[in-house]
This record gives C-alpha cells, structure tokens and sequence, in this order.
C-alpha cells in the first residue's frame, strides 16, 4: 500500500509527486488507487503515453500531456503569483522543458515556454528577449554544451535554472558534457539541477517564489 506524504504541502509548500518510470504497472495502478481514495491530487512524471496506453482504467482518470509525460490526477493547486519562462535551446529539448512547464501548471504556477533558441540562432534569442526578461524566474533547458545558460546568465537579473539535457552525441552524449558545461558557467548566481530534471526546475522555481512572495498575499491570491 502506497503511504502519500500528505503533510507535504504543509512542510514545503508542494504537494506530492509519483515518479513512474522505475515502478511497475500493478505498482503504479496501486499509488494511484490509494490517492484516489485519500481524494488526494498528485503529479505523476515519467509516464509516456505508450505506457498509458496500457493501463486503460488509469488513463481514464488521469490528464495526461503526451509530450511532458506528465499527468495529473485530480485538480492542479491553487494559482500562485509570479510568472516563469521556460526557455529550451533546441526542439530536441522539448520535453524536458515541457516536464518543467507541466510542472509549473500544476503547482498554480503561470510559464511561458520559448523553445528553439540556441545559440546556433542568436537572432531568435534576441527577438524574445524582451518577453524573456517579463519572467521572475527563467528555467533554461539544454544539451550539446548548454551555452545558452551562459548567454542568459550573462543577460537577464531574474534568477536562472538550468536544466542540462541528455540531447547530444559523441561526448555530449548523455548530457555529462552540458551538466558540466552549466557547472562551470561563468554568469554568476545560474542554480542547476540533474540532467533532464524538468520536474526538479520547476520545483527549485516554485521555492523560489514563495520566499518572493508574503505568504498573506499568497493566500489571498
């Protein structure tokens, strides 16, 4: 039996997550019947929809993104204030800045997404900066030599995430080289998480607004 973390919310201001990549389907079926019991609303990552496909009974109770691999199981928490971009380098980064995104919705959070935008094309950069630099928070998603997190650290004041990707090849391969790359950054201040941790952008960037914003005024909103 699946024992939810409902004092979450309470501890950390999130609320529960299922990462369903490493269970098995009678495993999962059984989470989602416990949450479902317990009138608990949860988001469950790592679920593409192959997988879904499946398990019939639970993809009738779940909103599932086919791109994220996301799906949310009863309703998402309520609006928060503040407003992320979620800025991704190439299409092939797509789904982990959708991860990020999903995420975000969920958690009552606005994003704005701008995918393809790498370096390679730094006219396309330039053309969003303005709505970029809108954003409170900006989550950056990239693989190959993720420069990208360098250029917007050393353009934009609101605090950055970046999320290095697994897309790549030779010994960019795997994402070590853009995990490393954004470790290294020479723009002060860029926070990064694990290789391909769309999720875990998204949660750093939801702590970050809370402590952005009085919690009176989070209430009332």
């Amino acid at each position: 039996m699946h024992v939810h973390d409902h004092l979450r919310p309470d501890r950390i201001g999130m609320p529960e997550a299922v990462l369903c990549s490493a269970k098995t389907d009678t495993q999962l079926a059984a989470i989602i019947d416990d949450l479902r019991d317990a009138e608990v609303s949860s988001l469950l990552t790592r679920l593409p929809a192959d997988r879904l496909a499946r398990l019939p009974e639970l993809a009738a109770v779940l909103d599932h993104d086919p791109i994220s691999a996301t799906a949310i199981l009863g309703t998402a928490q309520p609006a928060r204030p503040g407003l992320v971009a979620v800025v991704a380098a190439g299409t092939s980064d797509q789904q982990v800045a959708a991860e990020a995104a999903r995420t975000l919705a969920y958690s009552g959070v606005e994003s704005r997404s701008f995918i393809d935008v790498g370096v390679a094309g730094l006219w396309r950069l330039e053309a969003r900066l303005p709505e970029i630099r809108e954003a409170d928070i900006v989550i950056v998603a990239a693989g190959m030599d993720a420069a990208l997190v360098s250029v917007l650290g050393g353009l934009l004041a609101a605090p950055i995430v970046a999320v290095p990707t697994s897309v790549g090849y030779g010994v960019a391969e795997g994402g070590s080289t853009a995990l490393h790359s954004a470790l290294a950054s020479c723009s002060q201040g860029v926070t990064v998480v694990n290789i391909d941790n769309g999720f875990g952008a998204a949660c750093a960037a939801v702590r970050m607004l809370s402590l952005m914003t009085p919690p009176t005024e989070a209430t009332e909103a």
